[in-house]
Order: C-alpha cells, then sequence, then structure tokens
C-alpha cells in the first residue's frame, strides 16, 4: 500500500510564511492530480488548493481564501507536492492534508480523491 506523508507544518506568526510537502511511498505521483485540504478546530474540512498532473499541464486552481497567497507546485522526480505558503493569518490555522486523485485533473471536492495523508498542523499565532 502506498503512503502519503506530509511534513513541513509548524508554528509561525501572523504573515510568516512555511512550505509543505507532501511526499509518496509505494504510489508514482506523475500519475494522480494532487490537492491540499484542511480542516481546522469545529469545521468541515476545507479545500485549499489543487495541481493537475504534470502531463495535463500542471495546471493550478485554488481556494477564494488563499487564492495570491499560497502556490502549489510538484515535482515528480522527487515524488513530491509542495504547498507554499506565504502571508498566513490566524484563520489559516488547521491541520493540512495531502490528497491524490487518479485524475489528470483534481476538483474542490475532497470525496474526489482516492488517497490521503495523515495531515500536517500548521498554526498561526497572531
Amino acid at each position: 500500500q502506498g503512503q502519503l506523508v506530509e511534513s513541513g507544518g509548524g508554528l509561525v506568526q501572523d504573515g510568516g510564511s512555511l512550505r509543505l510537502s507532501c511526499a509518496a511511498s509505494g504510489r508514482t505521483l506523475s500519475s494522480y492530480a494532487m490537492g491540499w485540504f484542511r480542516r481546522a478546530p469545529g469545521k468541515e474540512r476545507e479545500f485549499v488548493g489543487t495541481i493537475s498532473r504534470s502531463g495535463g499541464g500542471g495546471s493550478t486552481y485554488y481556494a477564494d481564501s488563499v487564492k495570491g497567497r499560497f502556490t502549489i507546485s510538484r515535482d515528480d522526480a522527487k515524488n513530491t507536492v509542495y504547498l507554499q505558503m506565504n502571508s498566513l493569518k490566524p484563520e489559516d490555522t488547521a491541520v493540512y492534508y495531502c490528497a491524490a486523485k487518479t485524475s489528470s485533473r483534481g476538483g474542490s471536492s475532497w470525496y474526489d480523491y482516492d488517497y490521503w495523508g495523515q495531515g500536517t498542523q500548521v498554526t498561526v499565532s497572531s
């Protein structure tokens, strides 16, 4: 069974930056569209952004709440997807999850994704 493992979370001040990584073992990420989601305490899982397969152009799409601040990229040679988060706000505090979808393009619906990581905590202090 393959795994997705997120890393890079932590505590950062308001306005700071973090880069999350999602590394795959036992799976070839180039075969998947990838998504990032988050869940804040007491809230529903929320779409953050997605990146299509490189063969599909590697296009990205973001939630309005993070557009212009967050950037998703992928390095298929390293079997890793990244989420660069800049200008972080306290409302970005959540557990962040990466997910893989067996398709060329991702989407904003969490139930469309086939495989999930365990998540990494991001806390933004004011």
